[in-house]
């Protein structure tokens, strides 16, 4: 959060310093004629191209699939625009990035990679993704107390563990398949080999 915050503060700054640059070189009419030109056409580009990406979206949809990267590709765009209407040259560079279709794919990989993923990954505890738990403990601490430490469905099997820590124990006072865990009692229906 700091790197980001301390990037949009240097970028302004950026902005001006190359801006006093510019002007000195050609002078101050044509530095302001330029960014109003650049901030006209990028404009003009990212509508385009957001008319193609509301395209692609509709049709991803309509085939049923899910438009993760039109809707990436929407946001980028969103953040091209509000570049291109900073006033100055280095914002319009950063907004032209963005909405050029072949840098904009790029940045788009890697924004799903180190922000989106991680995000989602930790917002649905890893059911978005598919990195779900489905057979022992989770947690680090669970894992290293060996076999049989952790809970009744881990490595050490139904039972295995002591009652008090948590884990599974068989209810021995019923004939049926009742293994108990804390307050909650599950039943547990097990074919029988002969009907097989």
């Amino acid at each position: 959060m700091k790197r980001a915050l301390a990037a949009l503060l240097l970028i302004p700054l950026l902005d001006a310093l190359f801006l006093v640059f510019v002007a000195a070189q050609l002078g101050a009419v044509p530095t302001v004629a330029l960014v109003v030109l650049t901030a006209l056409l990028g404009m003009l580009f990212v509508r385009a191209e957001g008319r193609h990406t509301v395209r692609k979206l509709q049709r991803r949809l309509a085939e049923g699939g899910v438009p993760t990267d039109e809707l990436t590709d929407g946001a980028l765009l969103i953040a091209a625009g509000a570049f291109l209407l900073t006033p100055g040259l280095v914002t319009d560079a950063v907004g032209f990035l963005l909405a050029f279709p072949p840098s904009r794919i790029l940045v788009r990989e890697a924004v799903q990679k180190w922000v989106i993923k991680p995000y989602v990954e930790q917002k649905t505890g890893g059911f978005a993704t598919g990195n779900v738990y489905t057979f022992g403990f989770p947690n680090a601490e669970d894992a290293s107390a060996g076999p049989g430490a952790g809970g009744g469905f881990g490595p050490g099997g139904p039972g295995t563990g002591g009652a008090d820590s948590g884990e599974a124990t068989r209810d021995s006072s019923t004939d049926d398949d009742t293994y108990r865990m804390d307050d909650d009692a599950y039943d547990i229906d097990f074919e029988d080999d002969e009907n097989r």
